[in-house]
């Protein structure tokens, strides 16, 4: 007891707090900001397991340091190099993963525009969303399995590398007979960029989201994983129950309907809008549209 009392002592002098200044208070909130993030990224995690056994042997060396166990807190010291070394080879698909997504974020895009001013043509034509959602809803009255990965921002081609070239327009009729069962091109995942079906039986990374429901197959399992690593948007149609669910940033949205499905297909096409007409002000200081009125 004595032990313990000397030592807060000791180390009590140390607990004024220091003059702050501007730069202090930045620093502080920037890392108290990066270390929630990273709090909530590794509770999405099966590092988290490894979190919580980790505070458990900080305790333990906390309690060997007051009783002055040597030995444990030799073994501590030793293995610290090892360990890490271990955590990053073991836990590498997770930190690649983090740093997928931080590049997802508009983070960098924000801090640099590059590439702002110039204007970007929509990602697919309105023709191409009605197709989508014609076949989307063919396949989910036949409870035909479906997934469709479309592109945006980030290039997918890593993905179409692991399935079949098709480089074809997107039509309803193409979808449903890919993904008819035992035809050659059903197992697997359909790319589309732009309006064309670029790859089918493409393999798609498995999430590892413990918050999905344990009755999700492999299927959404598929469209929750590619959303968590790219900026895809994914249509998933269940062939146990014929329900049409949605992908997005790692978030799967179930039981959408055709109305919901075209307002986020919309959303992501990024139409152009229609230049509003430019009106002519006389000298009179009115326009001629304000004349005729007048």
């Amino acid at each position: 007891m004595e032990r313990i009392i000397s030592l807060i002592k000791e180390y009590g002098k140390y607990l004024i707090l220091p003059e702050l200044e501007l730069g202090d208070a930045v620093e502080i909130l920037l890392i108290t900001f990066l270390i929630y993030r990273i709090i909530v990224w590794v509770k999405k995690t099966r590092a988290w397991v490894l979190v919580k056994g980790f505070a458990v042997l900080l305790l333990l060396w906390a309690v060997a340091s007051l009783l002055e166990l040597k030995v444990i807190l030799w073994i501590f010291m030793n293995s610290i190099g090892v360990g890490i070394t271990a955590l990053i080879i073991l836990f590498q698909p997770e930190l690649r993963k983090a740093l997928e997504q931080i590049g997802q974020k508009n983070l960098v895009s924000t801090i640099l525009p590059f590439g702002e001013g110039k204007e970007k043509p929509e990602r697919f034509s309105d023709r191409t969303i009605d197709e989508l959602i014609r076949g989307t809803y063919e396949l989910a009255r036949a409870k035909t399995g479906a997934l469709m990965v479309i592109e945006q921002e980030e290039n997918l081609e890593e993905y179409e590398r692991t399935g079949i070239e098709i480089g074809a327009i997107v039509t309803s009729q193409l979808l449903i007979n890919i993904f008819e069962h035992n035809t050659p091109l059903h197992d697997g995942a359909v790319i589309i960029r732009g309006d064309q079906i670029t790859a089918a039986t493409c393999y798609l990374p498995l999430s590892d989201n413990m918050g999905l429901s344990k009755e999700l197959g492999t299927r959404h399992r598929a469209g929750v994983g590619i959303s968590e690593v790219t900026d895809s948007f994914t249509i998933i149609v269940s062939e146990e129950t014929g329900k049409v669910s949605i992908a997005r940033n790692g978030e799967l949205i179930r039981n959408v309907d055709g109305d919901y499905l075209r307002a986020k297909l919309m959303e992501i096409q990024k139409k152009k809008q229609a230049a509003e007409p430019k009106k002519i002000w006389l000298w009179k200081g009115k326009s001629k549209d304000e004349e005729r009125t007048d």
